[in-house]
């Protein structure tokens, strides 16, 4: 019997998220693990006027592109792809893995030169959605994989998942409206704060937001949602931070991140595992070792470390950066090819300062 809470997640995502309209060209992209939500989706597509255009990863597909590609082939952007990206309306992302591993003995540097190569593709992208000319939105079809990833059977990741979406499943949409007020209204509180000073364990870090903007999310461009964030000032980010728990980019689990940061830049990069990879990772371009996103995670319904940042960085109770690319709504104005989420917990003595003023203490918003 099909899972109705299926349905409900596709209508969510595609009359609420990115609220397609007539005529809009859509690309749905999926994996095989992710057919009945994909199916939901385009379905929600075709009835709310939308041209979908499917695109589907076999499983396998990136780890044999990455070991056998040529340098030349690496770099290789098929015209197709150029097309979503310079002229589709919306894209929805359904992640669905068969094994979260499948990238591990992949050879990092073989990534960064993919990376590279399809840079101008993601400013283009982040630019597009910062204009309001593209809508997009990612979520998470729960399978075995994602499942033990997280420590849980599939039965208890899937009520994970679809609670920490559509908390309210009887009116999902009102849910995430409601979370926007009351978001909106820390954002206001923000909107003419200069210096932000987070403290924690192993954490001690100033940035400068003058003149940026702090985006309220509830659920449109990701879902599940619930953060507030902006792109500090490039040049102003000092002081050293550890990173709670594991960062994951490419398939990749980095632990215990530690780095610190001179006038913007992360100097000094190391962690307990795969070292190698978060240097040559950060040494992609000239922007990766630039914060690109300051964010404080607001989602009570998220308690627990999944190793899935979709869920992760909106953890109730945290504070996340992304080294690399700025999203350009936020007045942020780093370049890079990558965009990678590390996550801090402030719930056990952490705090959040702006213009010397208590923020957040302990995990909550004390303003």
């Amino acid at each position: 019997m099909k899972d109705p809470r299926i349905e409900k997640l596709a209508d969510l995502l595609v009359n609420y998220s990115v609220a397609v309209k007539p005529g809009e060209k859509v690309e749905i992209r999926s994996t095989p693990q992710g057919e009945p939500l994909f199916l939901a989706v385009y379905k929600k597509v075709l009835q709310a006027g939308g041209h979908p255009l499917t695109r589907v990863t076999p499983n396998g597909l990136n780890e044999i592109f990455y070991k056998y590609a040529s340098d030349e082939q690496l770099k290789y952007i098929h015209k197709p792809t150029r097309v979503v990206y310079e002229e589709y309306d919306v894209v929805i992302n359904v992640m669905a893995e068969e094994n979260t591993k499948a990238l591990s003995s992949i050879d990092p540097h073989k990534m960064v030169i993919a990376s590279q190569a399809r840079r101008e593709l993601s400013t283009l992208f982040m630019e597009r959605a910062a204009r309001k000319e593209l809508k997009w939105t990612l979520t998470l079809f729960p399978t075995q994989a994602s499942a033990q990833e997280a420590e849980m059977s599939l039965a208890e990741y899937e009520d994970f998942v679809y609670n920490a979406c559509m908390p309210d499943q009887e009116d999902p949409v009102g849910y995430w409206q409601g979370v926007f007020t009351k978001q909106q209204s820390i954002v206001e509180w923000l909107a003419d704060k200069e210096v932000i000073h987070v403290k924690g364990p192993g954490t001690d870090l100033t940035l400068n937001v003058k003149g940026r903007t702090f985006i309220n999310c509830a659920c449109k461009e990701n879902v599940p949602d619930g953060e507030i964030f902006t792109g500090p000032v490039e040049d102003s980010v000092n002081g050293h931070v550890t990173f709670s728990y594991p960062a994951i980019y490419s398939g990749k689990e980095v632990t215990n991140v530690r780095l610190v940061f001179e006038n913007g830049k992360a100097v000094k990069a190391s962690s307990d595992k795969n070292e190698d990879f978060l240097v040559k990772t950060l040494d992609t371009d000239e922007g990766a070792r630039y914060v690109g996103e300051f964010a404080i995670g607001t989602n009570e319904g998220i308690q627990q470390f999944t190793r899935e940042i979709l869920f992760d960085e909106k953890i109730g109770g945290s504070f996340h950066m992304a080294l690399g690319a700025s999203y350009p709504e936020s007045g942020g104005k780093n370049e890079s090819a990558i965009h990678w989420d590390m996550i801090c917990d402030l719930r056990d003595g952490g705090e959040i300062l702006a213009d010397g003023q208590l923020l957040y203490k302990n995990g909550k918003f004390v303003i």
